[in-house]
């Protein structure tokens, strides 16, 4: 029944770009990024009561931001679509017993963060306010928390940073948003229009926002880990920031799908970024 609603939708949006196709991609991206979950439930709120909580600011965005302190270097945590900062439950847990100085955010429109949209360019400039608050020396980044961390790095520079890690990270948006025209079923018209409307908001086609070669100018360390059956970012992913992502390892997983929680998974984790 779902399938079935999602191809009446793309069906409506279809027609209307038959007459006004800049109001079929208006349409279009506002599904594409509003998230429909990522509040906290009341256990999550939980353990994330058990962090020292500040807001943060950009634009006209409150975004609220998570701190458990430690004396060891700082990591910056960012969740991906439809989640929040408890979404690092068990990895905070491994990382405070080793005394790391820790901070998770909730992206805009997640969680406890302002804002009714999302997407990885706002996310990463959200980031950019975080990484300006705490100096953090680490980023780890899941799913398009992964991009986002991949787009601050290339637009702001590695700042403090010395090490990224990216789980289950898209990269390049082009393949995102076919996946997305796909699933809707808009015809080659409205993916047109939905093309010339990102070229007339952010400068660019679609297909510029590559992650993967990005990463081509990185200095820092980096980990990319992916799961081979990962049915939401395709494995294929993994292997082009291999290629990219010159000063990185790839560490693939086989059953974990696109969430990676997974004990090896954090195991890997700490061995990279306790590494020299």
């Amino acid at each position: 029944m779902q399938k079935v609603i999602i191809k009446l939708i793309g069906f409506y949006v279809n027609l209307i770009a038959l007459f006004t196709p800049t109001k079929a991609a208006q349409i279009a991206i506002d599904i594409f990024a509003t998230p429909r979950k990522g509040k906290p439930t009341e256990g999550q709120k939980q353990f994330l009561d058990s962090a020292e909580k500040n807001q943060i600011t950009f634009d006209d965005l409150s975004l609220m931001t998570y701190h458990w302190r430690g004396e060891k270097e700082t990591i910056l945590l960012a969740h991906g679509w439809e989640s929040n900062a408890a979404r690092w439950k068990a990895l905070i847990q491994i990382l405070k017993k080793l005394k790391y100085n820790i901070v998770a955010i909730d992206a805009p429109a997640h969680g406890m963060s302002d804002g009714q949209s999302f997407n990885a360019i706002l996310y990463a400039s959200c980031l950019e306010v975080a990484v300006s608050t705490y100096s953090p020396d680490i980023i780890i980044g899941h799913s398009v928390g992964g991009m986002a961390s991949v787009f601050l790095v290339h637009e702001h520079g590695q700042q403090s940073l010395k090490k990224l890690v990216l789980l289950g990270a898209p990269a390049h948006f082009q393949g995102v948003l076919e996946r997305y025209i796909d699933l809707m079923g808009f015809n080659n018209r409205t993916f047109r229009a939905i093309e010339k409307f990102i070229l007339t908001k952010y400068g660019h086609e679609p297909r510029y926002f590559s992650a993967a070669d990005f990463t081509e100018s990185f200095n820092i360390k980096g980990l990319v880990l992916h799961d081979e059956q990962d049915r939401i970012i395709p494995y294929e992913d993994a292997l082009l920031y291999e290629k990219s992502y010159k000063s990185s390892q790839l560490i693939s997983t086989q059953g974990l799908g696109h969430s990676l929680r997974d004990k090896n998974v954090y195991s890997s984790i700490i061995d990279f970024i306790e590494s020299p």
